[in-house]
């Protein structure tokens, strides 16, 4: 027994040896302008486009890393032409072909909110030598901040290796390039989707360090034709560490009460709608550092109309975009959020909702027409703050770019059809219109580790009402909740905490039906949603209404849904949903339980702990 053990001893020391050598090694050849950046102030750049050909698109990335002076880092997706995050252009019915080559070299730690998951390696998988990218590799277990994956949010496309699976699939250094390999379903709507890393513990690192890149499915103007013949702007807005931590805030900004750090080590939020932010922003790499936010620039010809496609790939930020032209804000018209058009409810085809500001939660996209300042009138894309409760992170007002007229100004490369042949109507029923099979609840909250420590990390959970509250096991197969293909159901979402929490859920999208108790009128699909924070005075949780769908085959299979602050997400916050075939009796659970207001719905549920509670 005691040799048994010397023998492994020695074994994990010698793979520690080598991941440490090969993690030097590797970070000695690596640029230091591995992911380079442009300066602040600078114009807006266009990522590159790379459009499918016959129907196949087939790209070959590879994911780096580069230590900065200031001791940050910064990710990349590189393509074989040195541009970094390329646009990825399908139609529906396409065949995207993606090989992610892993060259990360070991540069973070886990943070404190997840140490409790990587205290030790897990036995069973790291016992073995051959790397299973698929099946989680022991190089990945013993080395996880250099391994990474990729999740393509929104894409309603199988969770199985090779195509959406962020459970299991774990890519190390010493992995070859990994294939993915999935069509874009002929049914899929036509907008803005993203990548990004899944890996859990080391997402909220990856994508802050700007991990992460746009995915267009063709065809929005055969959705709606107001966007017909415009020309198509992609803007990227990522957070970042402060490159000014120290700085003193602004001249031009009022005082404000003094700055408190939350657990994380970030700006508090003040209230106020000033002082210093959590993150810096940035808008296509472009930083817009904090104090003084010098805006970037863009360019647009006198009144011109244009499609802007807007993703927040921020780690843990905040939107609410606005766009000024002297100080007064300008009509955006929406046609499309998280890459489902408005009109995908069968509503007319040329519907456009106008509005003055928009919020994106981190990972929420919106696209939107918006129409040029005219010669002489300087524009400006400002986000407004967010009140992210006594709990959350800083995000205040501030500038991102400045728009101006010229009519030199360059077109955006990519330009929409200007007779496109309309989409086919959807064909399931809207779904609105349909009666949910059951109602569920869950419900966000944070505990402190330990409450006598005030540096103590914060326990962040997502929790099926009826279930003891538990951070998310990445080593768990066991899901909180079942449901079958086919269904419709209905999750009322709490946030028991004082801050601000976004809920995500991959593979499907849902409905927002009503906020706090109160219907809303939103009669389009999300993918992300902020759920409001409890201030401690409220007779009851502030909370969400959602029709979610599980109508669509390629939901098949195991996923997860989780707040979409990343750090939050990687502090457990997250909860597994496995979706059986529509043709498999369903499997019954004590510990996924139903939330029904009257006992009909309770019998509908069909589970007999539901009707308990």
């Amino acid at each position: 027994m005691g040799q048994a053990f010397i023998k492994l001893f020695v074994s994990i020391l010698v793979f520690q040896c080598f991941a440490q050598c090969h993690a030097t090694l590797h970070a000695q050849q690596t640029s230091p302008d591995a992911c380079p950046r442009p300066a602040a102030g600078g114009s807006v750049p266009e990522p590159e486009d790379l459009r499918s050909q016959n129907g196949v698109l087939k790209v070959d990335l590879t994911v780096q890393n580069t230590m900065e002076p200031d001791g940050s880092v910064h990710y990349c997706y590189l393509y074989k032409d040195g541009s970094q995050s390329p646009n990825l252009r399908l139609n529906p019915g396409d065949l995207l072909i993606l090989n992610l080559k892993n060259d990360l070299a070991d540069s973070t730690r886990p943070p404190a909110s997840a140490s409790h998951l990587h205290a030790h390696a897990d036995s069973e998988k790291s016992s073995g030598n051959n790397s299973d990218p698929c099946n989680g590799s022991s190089m990945a277990m013993m080395s996880m901040s250099t391994s990474t994956n990729l999740h393509f949010h929104g894409l309603t496309i199988p969770p199985v290796c090779h195509q959406d699976d962020v459970l299991k699939t774990s890519i190390s250094p010493a992995d070859p390039p990994f294939e993915y390999r999935f069509r874009i379903p002929a049914d899929e709507p036509p907008g803005l989707y993203w990548y990004h890393p899944h890996i859990h513990g080391f997402t909220k690192a990856q994508v802050l360090g700007g991990a992460s890149g746009v995915i267009i499915v063709e065809g929005i103007e055969r959705a709606n034709r107001e966007v017909a013949g415009l020309p198509e702007r992609v803007l990227i807005i990522r957070d970042q560490d402060l490159l000014n931590p120290n700085a003193p805030p602004s001249k031009s900004e009022p005082v404000v009460p003094r700055m408190l750090i939350d657990r994380d080590g970030d700006a508090a939020n003040t209230g106020t709608g000033f002082g210093k932010p959590a993150k810096d922003l940035s808008i296509n790499f472009v930083p817009v550092p904090y104090p003084d936010y010098p805006p970037a620039a863009i360019e647009m010809k006198p009144g011109e109309r244009q499609l802007w496609r807007v993703l927040n790939a921020s780690a843990i930020t905040y939107l609410n975009l606005e766009v000024l032209f002297k100080r007064t804000p300008q009509p955006l018209g929406i046609v499309a959020l998280d890459g489902v058009p408005l009109n995908e409810n069968g509503a007319s085809r040329d519907f456009v909702s106008w509005q003055n500001h928009i919020g994106l939660p981190p990972g929420a996209r919106a696209e939107f027409i918006v129409t040029g300042p005219p010669a002489g009138v300087k524009g400006l894309l400002v986000t407004r703050s967010v009140d992210t409760g006594a709990g959350g992170e800083n995000d205040p007002n501030r500038a991102i770019a400045t728009i101006t007229a010229s009519e030199d100004a360059r077109e955006p490369r990519s330009t929409l059809a200007a007779s496109p042949k309309p989409l086919p109507p959807p064909s399931l029923p809207w779904l609105g219109s349909v009666t949910p099979t059951r109602t569920r609840k869950l419900y966000f909250s944070e505990k402190v580790l330990d409450p006598n420590d005030p540096n103590s990390p914060t326990i962040f959970y997502l929790t099926v009402e009826g279930q003891t509250p538990a951070a998310f096991d990445p080593k768990s197969d066991v899901p909180n909740i079942i449901v079958k293909q086919g269904d419709v159901e209905d999750w009322i979402i709490e946030n028991r905490s004082s801050e601000l929490h976004a809920f995500h859920i991959h593979q499907v999208h849902f409905m927002l039906l009503d906020w706090s108790g109160l219907p809303v009128n939103e009669p389009f699909l999300r993918d992300t949603v902020n759920v409001p924070f409890y201030d401690g005075r409220a007779l009851q949780y502030p909370s969400v209404r959602l029709r979610m769908d599980f109508r669509d085959p390629n939901s098949v299979g195991t996923f997860v849904y989780h707040c979409h602050l990343l750090e939050h997400e990687d502090g457990g916050m997250m909860g597994l949903i496995r979706v059986e075939p529509a043709d498999r009796p369903q499997t019954s659970a004590a510990s996924t339980p139903c939330v029904s207001m009257d006992h009909q719905a309770k019998r509908r549920c069909g589970n007999s702990d539901a009707a308990k509670n």
